[in-house]
């Protein structure tokens, strides 16, 4: 099933694409990485054919425009997908956490099955662990290997592949969401979800627990980040406003909410809205305190201090290139170290807000470099270039990453 072109063609038919992840509106990070692939894509490539596949293609098509074609990979049958599979020039698979006990080898069958048929494929900038399923990790252990390029968007995922037995080079470079361009959230919108414009806000997110964070005790960081929003309404004088970035994290915003003392300072968010929202939503904020990766990645892109919890290495990796303060696990007995965090990330933001600038702008360079390899790639399809492996260069130069943040953090006061 196909959508209509967003954009004119020209006659000279183009190569045709496929981008294969986590898609269908289950999570605004995937959303936001795919926004920016398939930006990336037509980029390199304005007359290809762009097919996605997504675990609910109803959405993709809906909010995807840039998409020529969308494929459900989720509850069809198997030749339905590979019969899509098969007229590929380029299978790019990610971005994103996608290779993860119970889900990589779900994926890798793809792109094993694109391989057997001649066809390219790309890992764009993924994410990888944890791996300790024998299964899973023999998928990545062989399918990388016969990738055509694989990047990845963090140390961490580099070192778990190469813990898994994966021979080959694996170039780091960011999250693809660092080259997100923010959409107007206006005060209309404000009003309409109950968020003063004419107070101090601070966003925080949180997370369910799962296979990406096993570790988490419920009611422990339940309690932990309530403390911790008591204390920023006392501090501040703020509203705090919880950003669902899944659908399971409503539940858990509610549950924060029943554990504070001052619930009439919180609110959640309950419209549905497009990646570029969300991170137009951000530069209404004053500070931001978060789980989830891409809440952090939105609130480093607005220019917000931001204090990241992190519960598993990808987030742990972002903060550390940030320069960011992170705790080691998001436990009820570090309530006392958090708190003195947030306090120090007060005293220390004014001096350090450039510095942190000019680190979003080195990871938005890197994240280019994705597709500047993609690109190559590309090149080597249509017969144009040399084997991309190992030969993509430091910076795109075809393309410059956004600005940092320009304007400041409203005061925040003592």
């Amino acid at each position: 099933m196909t959508t209509a072109p967003s954009h004119p063609r020209p006659a000279r038919p183009g190569p045709r694409i496929g981008v294969l992840g986590s898609y269908g509106g289950f999570n605004i990070g995937d959303e936001s990485i795919l926004t920016c692939v398939l930006h990336c894509l037509r980029t390199q490539r304005p007359e290809a054919r762009l097919v996605v596949f997504s675990r609910n293609a109803e959405h993709t098509r809906a909010h995807h425009p840039g998409a020529d074609e969308v494929v459900d990979w989720e509850g069809v049958s198997r030749q339905q997908v590979l019969d899509a599979l098969a007229s590929l020039d380029l299978l790019v698979l990610g971005g994103g956490g996608l290779l993860f006990d119970g889900e990589a080898r779900r994926y890798l069958r793809l792109v094993r099955a694109a391989q057997e048929r001649g066809i390219r494929t790309f890992a764009y900038a993924i994410g990888a662990g944890p791996l300790r399923e024998p299964d899973d990790r023999e998928a990545v252990r062989t399918v990388l290997a016969d990738m055509d390029d694989v990047v990845v968007r963090d140390e961490e995922s580099k070192l778990v592949l190469e813990e898994v037995g994966v021979e080959r080079d694996v170039v780091v470079t960011a999250d693809p969401a660092l080259l997100l361009e923010p959409e107007p959230f206006t005060d209309e919108m404000m009003r309409h979800e109950g968020v003063p414009t004419d107070s101090r806000l601070v966003g925080m997110s949180v997370r369910e627990p799962g296979r990406a964070a096993e570790k988490l005790d419920e009611g422990d960081y339940h309690a932990l980040l309530a403390d911790v929003a008591d204390f920023l309404v006392r501090r501040l004088d703020a509203h705090v406003v919880f950003l669902p970035m899944e659908r399971h994290d409503v539940r858990h915003a509610h549950a924060v909410l029943s554990h504070m003392t001052a619930p009439d300072k919180g609110r959640v968010l309950h419209g549905a809205y497009s990646p570029g929202q969300v991170l137009g939503f951000m530069r209404h904020l004053d500070l931001a305190v978060g789980m989830r990766l891409h809440f952090v990645i939105f609130a480093a892109l607005s220019g917000l201090p931001v204090l990241p919890l992190p519960y598993s290495g990808k987030v742990f990796d972002f903060a550390r290139r940030m320069g960011a303060p992170a705790l080691v696990g998001v436990a009820r007995e570090q309530a006392g170290l958090l708190l003195a965090e947030v306090d120090r990330l007060w005293d220390e933001y004014p001096e350090r807000r450039e510095e942190l600038h000019s680190r979003v702008r080195e990871l938005s360079a890197q994240a280019l470099q994705t597709c500047a390899r993609c690109g190559l790639l590309l090149d080597e399809v249509d017969g144009e270039g040399e084997p991309a492996v190992g030969t993509a260069p430091l910076l795109d130069t075809q393309a410059e990453p956004p600005p940092g943040p320009t304007a400041d953090p409203r005061p925040l006061g003592v």
